[in-house]
């Protein structure tokens, strides 16, 4: 089944939507604030938010921006009741024109080792492994401790 969707950037009475879309699509972790990502995305030039809307409503949203050497797709969300309609392709082809008009000549983008559905659809784009290993730091000290403690209880929950 296609889906007919027009994509353009999220516009601010959106917000809450995209985020109740993010945690249908069980996108969103205790550690990782989807408000506080939303915000940052929208003070800067080098970010953005897309949204794919059908039939009056939100479909599909993602996150997108550049460093100025790499473009990043985060949070790339389809509704659960839309999947498989090219909404999602549609999303990813927007990044990569969102991210090239800008310059960036690659786009970049974290999968978690376990989601192996969303593997094979990136794949199917022509996306690959990077052979690299994603490491991070948190730079807040008591925000770092509540991030261990949050992950640690929701593994525990979602093992």
């Amino acid at each position: 089944m296609s889906f007919e969707a027009d994509i353009g950037e999220m516009v601010g009475d959106e917000r809450e939507q995209v985020i109740a879309l993010w945690s249908r699509c069980g996108l969103t972790r205790p550690w990782n604030d989807p408000e506080a990502d939303m915000a940052l995305a929208e003070a800067s030039e080098n970010a953005t938010v897309l949204v794919a809307r059908a039939d009056g409503r939100i479909v599909g949203a993602a996150m997108t921006g550049h460093d100025g050497h790499r473009g990043a797709l985060y949070y790339l969300g389809v509704d659960p009741d839309c999947r498989r309609g090219g909404i999602g392709k549609a999303l990813v082809r927007a990044a990569e024109v969102w991210c090239k008009t800008r310059g960036a000549p690659k786009l970049n983008l974290l999968v978690r080792n376990e989601n192996q559905a969303v593997l094979a659809f990136y794949a199917a784009l022509g996306y690959l492994p990077t052979n690299s290993i994603s490491l991070y730091r948190t730079l807040d000290p008591e925000r770092a401790e509540s991030e261990r403690a949050e992950k640690v209880a929701w593994m525990a929950a979602h093992g």
